[in-house]
């Protein structure tokens, strides 16, 4: 893992947090506990903040940055974020799920249980609803989600991600060979 210092800030890393190796995690960023940050993820907070929840998985490839002065990230607790997600100075939501290969620009909002499909692209001041699917480039409302439907999908991932995290943080446990 690459931690880097910049302008006066120091990332700084909740407890019990999975960093694969090659992540990468610059300036003003402040992550909760038992988080996991995936193979070859930028997390850049050199020109503005970066807020990230307690137990969100960020997978592997994506690329969190903001603008300078302008925007900031701010992420929920047990929150997906796919693999080869961009985020640029967004807010995502508890327990929202970001499609892999997404794009979610500045100052747009998914809110809490959200789901952005695979693929979509978010325009920036977009607000997405509570549990509400948005899809397409440039992402649509499709439908909205049955909030229990939603909540355990995206509760599950959530936390699985945070089992496979475990498979690297503790390879003894007995748990793992399973």
């Amino acid at each position: 893992m690459l931690v880097i210092p910049v302008r006066g800030f120091t990332p700084v890393i909740g407890r019990n947090c999975f960093i694969a190796e090659n992540a990468t995690i610059i300036g003003d960023v402040v992550m909760g506990d038992e988080c996991s940050v995936w193979f070859n993820t930028v997390i850049r907070g050199d020109v503005n903040s970066i807020a990230i929840g307690n137990r969100v998985n960020i997978q592997d490839g994506s690329v969190l940055h903001t603008l300078y002065q302008k925007s900031t990230i701010e992420i929920g607790d047990d929150v997906s974020i796919g693999h080869n997600v961009t985020i640029h100075g967004a807010k995502i939501r508890n327990y929202a799920l970001v499609g892999m290969g997404a794009v979610v620009m500045d100052d747009a909002e998914v809110g809490e249980g959200a789901i952005v499909a695979a693929g979509s692209v978010v325009l920036s001041r977009t607000k997405i609803g509570a549990g509400e699917l948005w899809g397409g480039a440039p992402a649509k409302f499709i439908k909205m989600v049955d909030p229990e439907q939603s909540r355990e999908m995206n509760r599950k991932i959530a936390h699985n991600y945070l089992m496979y995290s475990r498979w690297y943080t503790d390879p003894d446990n007995p748990d793992n060979l399973k």
